[in-house]
């Protein structure tokens, strides 16, 4: 006689009183891994993750763990686009977290449970949601730690805020109170071999001699000869690096993106103690689908640079990919978002190097004025000059100072033209 229930079947609510019924029990996903609660052993108090010395520490009795992961480089392990990849992966961020929703751009960060943020790091907005965190996600392989102590991180951004006159006043204010937030955002990274074959034609320029009938002479001219090329080029390329969310300015991040991957380390839960995460919403597909352009466009620069000319037309390639693999990691930054006019701005900081980068709205109203500041002792000048020229050599002798002084004015304000464009093409 067969067991009743079956094993592998569990009692489930019933709308029929006195009837017991019973469904499949729940498949335990091997990749989900168990979850680990990071609690001091010595005293019970929450730990996190010391960025200065590396490990957990508790910050009530000082108790202190060395990470157990290694560093690993530029060799961490690299994966193959197969379906057997993705069935052997990890799932889950193996603790125990909480998400943050933000009702107002989309976005969701992952926290600590016991962390109360109540704003979105990326658009500065109070309309969040928390709920727990969802650990069906694609677990991060690799990740590199913060090096950067918040203390360090707000003395650059300090510096930075304060280093120009060129942006209003009230938005230095709103950005010096705001609040950089350590976070681990995720990044693929992908490595290949570009193998192609191009050809074009290609343009060199000789000079020859023609007689002109019109003019009884014999002249030169300049004649572009087409003749047709072909090549090859190999490039190997490694660790292309792709942004894995798209609630952070591409502009922004490609400015701080500058990670030395010798620091990659094995992904363990406790270096996200005390610290925010999020997952990717910019898919393995999309992401390597953005590298390849990025591949396939170097290596068309790379054909072209072959060519024995810069003269090309009609040029033509085919670019085979091989070898291709995969990281799936996650990088440190600090980030800050403040309001100014009811616009959002955001600040970045790379947690390992301290590059900075952001928005910073330029006052144009401030800059025209130092511009005509600058320009205007030459152009005075140079008009007294002009009136005092019928006294002898004096109105000569003030309009050459006057345009000396209006060629430097015009020097700095092209400076000052180009940095305050510098400054606001976010």
């Amino acid at each position: 006689m067969s067991q009743f229930p079956p094993t592998d079947f569990i009692l489930t609510n019933s709308s029929i009183e006195g009837i017991e019924i019973y469904k499949p029990a729940p498949v335990i996903d091997d990749h989900l891994q168990e979850t680990v609660d990071f609690k001091c052993p010595q005293c019970g108090a929450v730990t996190a993750y010391s960025i200065i010395d590396g490990g957990l520490k508790c910050t009530h009795c000082g108790y202190y763990e060395a990470p157990k992961s290694v560093t690993v480089g530029r060799g961490a392990q690299q994966f193959e686009f197969t379906i057997e990849t993705m069935e052997r992966a990890i799932y889950g961020w193996g603790e125990a977290r909480k998400a943050l929703e933000c009702q107002n751009c989309g976005a969701e960060i992952t926290l600590p449970v016991q962390a109360m943020t109540a704003t979105c790091p990326f658009c500065a907005s109070s309309k969040v949601v928390h709920r727990p965190a969802s650990q069906d996600i694609l677990r991060p392989k690799f990740l590199i730690p913060f090096k950067i102590e918040e203390q360090v991180c707000m003395k650059i951004a300090r510096e930075w805020l304060g280093s120009t006159w060129m942006t209003p006043k009230e938005l230095r204010q709103a950005a010096m109170v705001a609040d950089f937030i350590p976070i681990y955002l995720p990044f693929w990274t992908f490595d290949a071999t570009a193998t192609s074959k191009w050809q074009a034609e290609v343009g060199h320029t000789r000079e020859e001699r023609y007689y002109d009938r019109s003019s009884h002479e014999w002249k030169t001219r300049t004649k572009t000869v087409w003749r047709w090329e072909s090549g090859q080029v190999q490039l190997p390329f490694d660790d292309v690096l792709i942004q894995g969310t798209r609630f952070i300015s591409r502009l922004l991040l490609g400015r701080i993106n500058v990670y030395k991957f010798d620091g990659l380390v094995p992904y363990e839960p406790s270096y996200l103690a005390g610290f925010q995460a999020q997952s990717f919403d910019i898919t393995l597909e999309s992401a390597w689908e953005e590298s390849r352009s990025e591949m396939r466009e170097v290596t068309r620069r790379e054909c072209i640079a072959k060519a024995s000319s810069l003269k090309i037309r009609n040029f033509s390639m085919d670019l085979d990919f091989d070898g291709e693999t995969w990281r799936y990691i996650l990088l440190p930054v600090y980030v800050a978002s403040y309001v100014y006019s009811g616009c959002v701005y955001q600040a970045l900081l790379n947690g390992q190097s301290g590059e900075i980068s952001g928005q910073r709205l330029v006052n144009w109203k401030k800059v025209w004025l130092v511009i005509a500041a600058l320009l205007s002792p030459g152009v005075a000048l140079g008009l007294i000059g002009f009136v005092t020229l019928l006294f002898a050599g004096l109105g000569v002798l003030i309009a050459g100072v006057g345009f000396l002084i209006l060629i430097i004015g015009l020097v700095i304000s092209a400076i000052v033209f180009q940095k305050a464009q510098g400054l606001d093409d976010v």
